[in-house]
């Protein structure tokens, strides 16, 4: 990997965690982990240009048929591809599916920019998630061998032991905090090459008190109610909070910071 390389544009697939939720802006907006990446290459890179395909809460195979081919089509430096996760926490999950749509997808993108990148997502301690972590594993096993193949960099976030504090997830559950998602540009931005700006990123944070028994009771009906079954009652039905959303930045235009 070159050390601190100058790349001209970045095209970003995926889905929630790329566009950028829980990173809340003051307007409503997300920011993101992709967002603070480009903003770190604009500055080294004067018509730095910068897409983001994501939408929240699309599988593998919508983002093979609405994102993949865009992407390509753009021919930008440097593509980061993260998806699948959501077909995981799925009731039913095709594993033999989700690796042949993987694999069209980094076989079309590869060959389509200088650097493809691949990620290990982050995965919160929790019971939540704790049943759906063998499906988690099958599938970065899977971005590792593709990875392997075509030359795609991983950065490897499930491994982090500061991504699994549940001090940086959002209350949903699902989603990182702001300073999550700082911490995974940092990965980005270093697996790229450049030299590192927070060496500690993946470090745990330090230990604070636990809250007390009755705020945790209180946190675990809030989230229960307010995010845990409507998440159930989406996947039973079918349905995505994507649902008729737009990508976050459709297209491959000069960057320009306008977060407050």
């Amino acid at each position: 990997m070159q050390t601190n390389p100058t790349h001209s544009s970045l095209v970003a697939v995926g889905d929630s965690f790329t566009e950028g939720m829980s990173d809340l802006l003051p307007d409503g907006s997300y920011r993101g982990w992709a967002d603070l990446l480009a903003a770190r290459m604009a500055a080294r890179s004067p018509g730095f240009r910068y897409a983001n395909l994501a939408v929240r809460g699309k599988l593998i195979g919508q983002i093979v048929d609405e994102q993949v081919g865009v992407a390509a089509a753009m021919g930008a430096d440097v593509i980061t591809l993260v998806g699948g996760l959501n077909d995981t926490l799925r009731p039913k999950c095709d594993m033999a599916l989700v690796r042949d749509l993987l694999t069209q997808a980094v076989e079309r993108l590869a060959p389509s920019c200088k650097q493809l990148v691949l990620m290990r997502s982050p995965g919160r301690q929790g019971p939540v998630l704790d049943r759906f972590r063998p499906r988690m594993e099958a599938l970065f096993a899977i971005i590792d061998d593709l990875a392997s193949l075509h030359g795609a960099v991983v950065v490897d976030l499930y491994g982090a032991r500061s991504l699994a504090d549940p001090r940086l997830w959002d209350v949903d559950r699902l989603h990182l905090t702001a300073d999550g998602h700082r911490r995974v540009a940092e990965a980005v931005w270093q697996a790229l090459g450049h030299e590192a700006e927070d060496p500690d990123w993946h470090a745990p944070i330090p230990v604070t008190p636990p809250p007390g028994w009755i705020t945790r009771r209180t946190t675990d009906v809030r989230f229960a109610r307010q995010y845990l079954l409507p998440w159930i009652g989406r996947r039973l039905t079918g349905r995505s909070s994507g649902d008729g959303l737009p990508p976050k930045r459709p297209d491959l235009l000069p960057y320009e910071d306008t977060a407050p």
